[in-house]
């Protein structure tokens, strides 16, 4: 009897909230194809157009709203995601490879390197920013104390999912190589690294769209070089118009694309791991 309640309740609860994540880019959908080049945020449609569609690609005739600020500010977002993927991806890594044996302060050090997630962006962003003006007296950019911010940010996300991954290795096939000669270094980089690639790749995602997405740490560390979040913030704070909403589509499209391609390369790094314990077992 509580079976057939309980499960008609949780599939209200979970289509509820499928409704509640996804119902703001569904409603960005349909009021991005207002008519232009007045239409505004209105509902219901009056006339349906991919006008601001076109308006962010600049091709369509000058009016009185000025295209969003996309080019050098979806550069800098890009870069900055890019380096601090890579930079975060890395320190994960070999943080957890590091925490996979015992040592003096590891819990110190654990809940030093979680710390930097934990600790609100606003006063991050604003205790890097003091800290460049006022002690170390250097100008702030998007490429040096915005990116510091977002590697701290970022770098525990990473940590945590290699962590996770590292305490579910099997220890044995590196002792397996280091019992053959194999030196330490080049066990890692054809033995190790392989069967955690699929853990690398999700560090490396989260590190990626959390640092394109980040607003509150870079607003106060960027200096007056702004990335795309800031660059969208600053046009719709005076006045908001569909162009924003198509922005919005465009870059939940994106999104989903790069979720695309890491499915992509997990199923094709899982595959090549089984096919590599195929081979070990026939061995």
């Amino acid at each position: 009897m509580e079976a057939r309640v309980l499960k008609p309740v949780l599939a209200v609860y979970t289509l509820l909230f499928i409704l509640f994540l996804y119902g703001p880019f569904f409603v960005l959908a349909i009021l991005s194809f207002q008519q232009g080049p007045e239409g505004g945020p209105q509902f219901p449609i009056i006339e349906w157009s991919t006008y601001w569609y076109r308006h962010i690609f600049g091709l369509v005739p000058p009016s009185r709203i000025a295209p969003l600020p996309l080019g050098e500010a979806m550069f800098r977002s890009l870069t900055l995601a890019f380096m601090t993927m890579i930079i975060s991806t890395v320190l994960g890594v070999m943080s957890a490879q590091a925490f996979r044996r015992k040592f003096k302060g590891s819990g110190f050090v654990f809940y030093l390197i979680v710390l930097g997630m934990m600790v609100p962006g606003v006063l991050t962003g604003l205790g890097v920013s003091l800290l460049a003006n006022n002690i170390l007296g250097i100008e702030r950019h998007w490429w040096s104390t915005a990116f510091v911010t977002h590697v701290v940010y970022t770098f525990p996300f990473a940590f945590l999912v290699m962590l996770a991954i590292l305490n579910r290795f099997d220890a044995s096939v590196e002792e397996a190589a280091w019992s053959l000669g194999v030196p330490p270094a080049r066990t890692f980089r054809k033995v190790t690294f392989p069967l955690i690639f699929p853990g690398v790749l999700s560090a490396m995602l989260f590190a990626f769209t959390l640092s394109y997405d980040e607003f509150s740490r870079t607003l106060f560390a960027s200096g007056r070089d702004q990335t795309l979040p800031l660059a969208i913030y600053g046009t719709f704070s005076v006045e908001i118009h569909p162009n924003v909403f198509a922005f919005g589509v465009l870059t939940t499209v994106f999104s989903f694309a790069l979720l695309a391609v890491y499915a992509i390369l997990m199923g094709l790094s899982v595959r090549r791991a089984k096919k590599v314990a195929m081979q070990e077992d026939i061995v």
